[in-house]
């Protein structure tokens, strides 16, 4: 038993010896030393836009060399755990060894995840997100797929401890949703949910057809990153056209006696974002602006990465128009078009265990970067 403990934490710690070679802790250490001597300057705070960039760096990096070394002191404590078990009497080592296995699975799960921050290297991909699910072709069960998927991805965000705010949701009038727009505000947040983009597919028999056929409906999952103070997305007024009018819940039904929603048009690209789930239009509004100008950050990053590959003469698509299939009529599988991962466990799926394709996602898009003509 020791010798299979000790062929497993060999395994972590080179797994862990790859991270620690891409993350860097010395360089992490001398940025968090420089860092921490501009939060501590009396000066900070006169200018609050270069102090928030300040401090959130500061949080960033302190995270990442945290996760580092927290996972080499927990392989070491796991090493220790089973050296005490080799010199206790059968009974205790078989007690320890059962604990032994329990963290050396944990720390798998968890070292991972910490592998897979290390390939989120993009521009944006240490940014916050913001989500937006649209109901597409099915009617009412697309509508209602929409809301599965809403849910599913709140779920995700729970299970790992993500803060998340829903900031805008429009209800189908049978059930279901027409769109809703959320924040999931963690470091990474973005790069981890981008491979989620794209056009999703339920197949099931549908709840809401009185001969119990099957249907197919579709909804689109949208993700850009949070825009930050120092983006310089100016948008000046005149290609403003903002809107107000009354909050509604399900069904249709009024939640706010007064014109606090906001709806807000940028003139130029038709870009379209609502808000309604503040208290105030002030609120509202403001939370538009921030969501319309990462919105049109992310159309900025497209546009400047489609003419760098315009003239490398690479035009070819890189994501199709249906990325995953969630069947559970004939059978229960949800499978991912592009990497191949799939789950039969539909309802844990659907309850956020969503890591597995979100893992095989981004390894696929970093492979797929790596090997433009890969099939």
């Amino acid at each position: 038993m020791a010798t299979d403990f000790s062929e497993s934490i060999s395994e972590l710690r080179t797994v862990l010896d790859n991270v620690k070679a891409v993350t860097d802790p010395d360089a992490l250490k001398a940025k968090i030393a420089e860092l921490s001597e501009q939060a501590s300057a009396p000066d900070l705070w006169d200018d609050p836009d270069a102090a928030q960039g300040v401090t959130s760096a500061l949080s960033h990096a302190q995270s990442d060399l945290a996760r580092v070394t927290s996972m080499g002191e927990r392989i070491d404590d796991l090493e220790a755990l089973v050296e005490i078990a080799d010199e206790e009497e059968p009974e205790s080592a078989q007690e320890l060894l059962a604990e032994a296995e329990t963290d050396l699975l944990k720390i798998r799960e968890d070292l991972s995840e910490l592998e897979i921050l290390t390939l989120l290297s993009g521009e944006f991909d240490e940014r916050e997100a913001v989500v937006t699910i649209r109901s597409g072709a099915g009617g009412v069960d697309a509508a209602d797929f929409a809301e599965m998927l809403m849910r599913m991805y709140l779920r995700w965000a729970e299970r790992h401890g993500y803060p998340t705010q829903i900031m805008d949701t429009s209800y189908a009038e049978e059930a279901g949703l027409k769109s809703a727009t959320f924040e999931v505000k963690a470091p990474y947040a973005y790069g981890t949910l981008s491979v989620e983009a794209g056009t999703h597919r339920l197949v099931r028999i549908s709840p809401f057809d009185n001969q119990g056929r099957r249907q197919t409906s579709f909804a689109a999952v949208e993700v850009i990153p949070l825009i930050e103070t120092n983006d310089e997305i100016d948008i000046p007024e005149s290609e403003l056209k903002v809107d107000v009018f009354r909050s509604s819940g399900p069904g249709g039904q009024s939640v706010n006696t007064t014109d606090s929603a906001v709806r807000m048009t940028h003139i130029p690209t038709g870009i379209v974002v609502s808000m309604q789930n503040e208290k105030s239009q002030i609120q509202n509004r403001a939370a538009a602006l921030r969501v319309l100008q990462s919105r049109l950050l992310q159309l900025r990053h497209e546009q400047e990465e489609a003419q760098k590959k315009e003239m490398a003469g690479d035009i070819k698509a890189a994501w199709g128009d249906q990325m995953r299939s969630y069947v559970l009529q004939p059978y229960q599988m949800v499978k991912d078009l592009r990497t191949n991962h799939e789950d039969g466990n539909t309802s844990a799926v659907f309850d956020g265990a969503i890591d597995g394709f979100i893992d095989a996602g981004i390894r696929w898009r970093i492979n797929m970067e790596q090997n433009p003509d890969a099939d």
